[in-house]
């Protein structure tokens, strides 16, 4: 998480029992959009690129999926909390299809083994809040 969004987080008048597990769900989230997108624009580099189109996809479509999740948990004040469930439990089901997806590419595509990597991360981050929530 960077110094910026955590020092955001910290500074907040409203401080839930949870803000550790949202701050680490935030911070996977942003890190596995970023990382998804860029995952992607690798994959449109790789000669097989016919080959990745649903990995590019699934990796595009999990990006932007992290990054409004993360954007949600970010907001402490007052949430609304079916569609925080609803978009942790749609940021999860994002990030376990990319990760699966890029795994089958992980052998030969580092970039993708990365990818995997931060999206199983992220949907753990996910869980974790989903299991702390009232």
């Amino acid at each position: 998480m960077t110094q910026h969004l955590q020092a955001m987080l910290e500074s907040q008048p409203h401080h839930p029992s949870a803000q550790e597990v949202i701050r680490r769900c935030v911070a996977a989230c942003l890190d596995s959009s970023a990382v998804c997108t860029s995952c992607a624009d690798a994959c449109l580099s790789e000669k097989n690129v016919a080959d990745m189109v649903y990995c590019i996809r699934l990796d595009l479509d999990c990006a932007d999926i992290c990054t409004a999740t993360g954007r949600v948990v970010g907001r402490l004040t007052k949430p609304n909390k079916a569609a925080m469930a609803g978009i942790l439990q749609a940021c999860i089901a994002a990030c376990e299809a990319c990760a699966a997806e890029c795994e089958k590419h992980a052998g030969m595509h580092a970039h993708c083994r990365v990818c995997a990597e931060a999206c199983r991360d992220c949907a753990k981050a996910c869980q974790a809040l989903l299991d702390v929530m009232p």
